[in-house]
């Protein structure tokens, strides 16, 4: 049995200070004092939070879910995991079918290896059932029509298909997906109307993967996918780097959607924790300048944001207390792929997934499964 002491516990409607958590690979529960033989771990004074769950994330300290490699999927959750994300959806491109169900591969058999990094929960399928239109990043050269015999093989590993409703005859797709698994359906670089979009969810898509980006725009007379976002009870992705979206809208979303329907992401490629310099996406090179992602084109292509760093921008811009924003990088994520009885927040008997923060969202201490995975407490100035 662990237990951390001197912080402020994050949980999900308050926080609570002059308790102690205790742990072993689940949580047990708040107490005022220790046993002895406990393992203690010093808070000395950070926030106890549920470790973070970014579901779209597509690489870090160079490397790339496409790279079709253990060695890259293991050093993205260890680049990850100083963030404070203890699990992540690995989340793939549009590219030849080879290049995607290698990369599936990969993930289901990382999925079932124990490392010291954030937890492989499965995979996001990004493309390549998407609009050219709005294809963003992406490479049109493989975007093809959706067709449940595409995944069919790997609806064990997927989790997430982020896709256009508007390019799927009849919604077939849609059905089917819903009919015969549990996988979230998003919709994602595409140039549905506000009514395609609408019926795409009645159907079941529940999440809108990184709203506003790649996708028909609010308009008073043609309200879009966005205004469908705004006007039903989906999930919406959102990336706060205050680039892809402008923080003064941070507040406006949350004002509509409600802060239990609003996700970070961090939509990270290959160049996170890295450099500028020259790197690649799918196939295609991106240039990083000034911690900006972008296609020779000038097109955003991903980004190099950390998850910490979008709970604190987003924090920023809004009125949000401590533990709701937290939320929308843990619970949040965690009950849109259906997996919050188990993670999420710091309630009893889920794993111990935890990281310590400071004020700034910092990270100090990471903690998977109870076990501790990252330790910078000698590097917190007093």
């Amino acid at each position: 049995m662990k237990a951390i002491i001197n912080g402020k516990i994050v949980t999900e409607n308050k926080i609570i200070e002059d308790k102690i958590l205790l742990f072993n690979d689940k949580i047990i529960g708040f107490c005022d004092q220790v046993e002895e033989n406990v393992e203690i771990v010093d808070a000395k004074g950070l926030y106890i939070c549920p470790g973070l769950i970014d579901i779209h994330v597509h690489g870090s300290c160079n490397c790339d879910v496409m790279d079709r490699s253990l060695q890259s999927i293991r050093a993205i959750g260890n680049g990850i995991k100083e963030n404070g994300v203890t699990s992540f959806l690995p989340t793939t491109m549009s590219m030849s079918k080879d290049d995607i169900y290698g990369a599936l591969d990969t993930i289901r058999e990382a999925m079932n290896i124990k490392y010291d990094g954030a937890q492989i929960l499965g995979a996001h399928l990004e493309g390549p059932f998407i609009n050219s239109k709005y294809k963003g990043a992406q490479s049109d050269k493989f975007i093809q029509v959706p067709n449940f015999s595409f995944i069919e093989n790997y609806i064990d590993v997927i989790k997430i298909i982020s896709y256009a409703p508007e390019v799927d005859d009849s919604l077939n797709f849609t059905k089917e997906v819903k009919n015969k698994t549990d996988i979230t359906l998003s919709i994602a670089h595409t140039n549905a109307t506000y009514e395609e979009a609408k019926l795409a969810i009645k159907l079941g898509a529940s999440t809108v993967t990184h709203l506003f980006n790649a996708m028909t725009p609010l308009n008073h007379r043609e309200p879009g996918v966005v205004g469908a976002a705004f006007t039903s009870d989906v999930f919406c992705e959102i990336i706060c780097d205050n680039i892809h979206v402008n923080p003064q809208l941070f507040q406006f979303v949350l004002n509509n959607k409600g802060k239990d329907k609003v996700i970070l992401i961090s939509d990270c490629m290959r160049a996170g924790c890295m450099a500028d310099g020259k790197y690649d996406l799918g196939g295609q090179d991106v240039f990083v300048k000034d911690g900006v992602a972008r296609l020779a084109s000038g097109t955003l292509a991903g980004s190099v944001l950390r998850l910490n760093k979008a709970v604190y921008n987003y924090k920023k811009h809004t009125n949000l207390s401590i533990n709701d924003a937290i939320n929308l990088a843990s619970l949040n994520p965690a009950k849109s792929i259906n997996m919050h009885k188990t993670k999420g927040s710091l309630d009893m008997n889920k794993d111990a997934d935890i990281a310590l923060f400071d004020e700034e969202f910092n990270c100090y201490m990471t903690i998977s499964h109870g076990e501790i995975i990252f330790n910078n407490l000698n590097k917190l100035l007093y």
